[in-house]
């Protein structure tokens, strides 16, 4: 019996990629075939999931014309949701892949500002569809608008009904998440840094000790560390494991991260122990960098490149 998943996403965005043979300033630069993804931390994760045969609800406010094209993109992906309509318009992101040297550039727009009644609407619908004794995955930056305590709104919500809250995010919202303590939280090794007050690289014994910090005192019951080509940390009270980063060749970070967290939450939910999930989330988040653009994670590299895996 897999446990159910609701995702919520405060500020989705509209994912625009395609590549140029080289980006120069000043000139009308011919672009590739576009791609057309529906983006955003927690729709990601949904997407993710699905990929993977599993199922998530996702949340998510929308609004103008590129709300509306966001919808369509969504049905297409097969994306199951529940959208709060908003006054202004979703924000796009813009990754260019540059073909002569290999390197990307991604462009990210300022989000809507969303309105009390906008935002607190989205608050209400995630308590209608509160995924009891499963697993709310709250996931991205929060807009214009929304007050820097919203995922802390929402841990305190969840408490009171037997929803492990998954919050990935960064800076004072995480901070805030935090202090209502959480089920889970996937930190970058640069939000892991800001967490403990600091915006130097960690070294890997620093970076154990500040996760085992925050599962110490309770502030979170697991810690998953994305590392990028360094591999992932994930640590519990029972322990801590590392995970090196497949052997692959790395075609687009994009949604790398919302895949492996996708992927973890949906083992997890699946009744799966630590150390399997933790696998699955390394092979997804890996699967998704080889992938061009914003596309995510396809199940079968996902199963070839869990085999090569083995904690450290």
């Amino acid at each position: 019996m897999r446990a159910p998943i609701v995702t919520l996403t405060m500020n989705p965005a509209l994912d625009v990629s395609t590549s140029v043979d080289r980006v120069v300033p000043e000139q009308k630069l011919r672009c590739a075939t576009s791609r057309f993804d529906p983006g955003g931390g927690g729709v990601n994760v949904a997407r993710a999931i699905r990929n993977l045969g599993g199922s998530a609800l996702a949340v998510y406010p929308l609004g103008g014309p590129t709300g509306q094209a966001y919808r369509g993109f969504a049905e297409e992906a097969g994306v199951v949701g529940r959208v709060i309509a908003i006054a202004e318009n979703t924000r796009e992101s813009f990754t260019i892949d540059e073909r002569s040297t290999g390197k990307q550039y991604r462009f990210v727009l300022h989000g809507p500002n969303l309105r009390e009644t906008e935002w607190r609407a989205c608050l209400t619908t995630v308590g209608d569809h509160f995924p009891h004794g499963g697993y709310l995955v709250a996931s991205g930056s929060l807009p214009p608008g929304v007050p820097v305590d919203f995922y802390a709104m929402l841990a305190r919500v969840c408490a009171a009904h037997d929803v492990r809250v998954v919050v990935d995010a960064a800076g004072p919202p995480l901070d805030a998440a935090l202090a209502e303590r959480v089920f889970l939280i996937k930190p970058s090794r640069d939000e892991l840094a800001a967490l403990i007050g600091t915006d130097r690289e960690l070294r890997a014994e620093e970076q154990l000790a500040a996760a085992q910090e925050i599962v110490g005192d309770g502030r979170a019951n697991i810690v998953a560390l994305t590392l990028g080509a360094a591999g992932a940390l994930i640590v519990t009270a029972a322990g801590a494991l590392r995970l090196p980063t497949p052997d692959i060749e790395v075609v687009s970070a994009v949604g790398a991260g919302d895949a492996f967290l996708g992927a973890l939450v949906l083992r997890l939910a699946e009744g799966r122990s630590i150390e399997d999930a933790f696998r699955t989330a390394v092979a997804a988040g890996s699967a998704t960098a080889m992938r061009p653009g914003t596309e995510l994670c396809r199940a079968d590299d996902v199963a070839r490149l869990e085999e090569t895996l083995a904690p450290e």
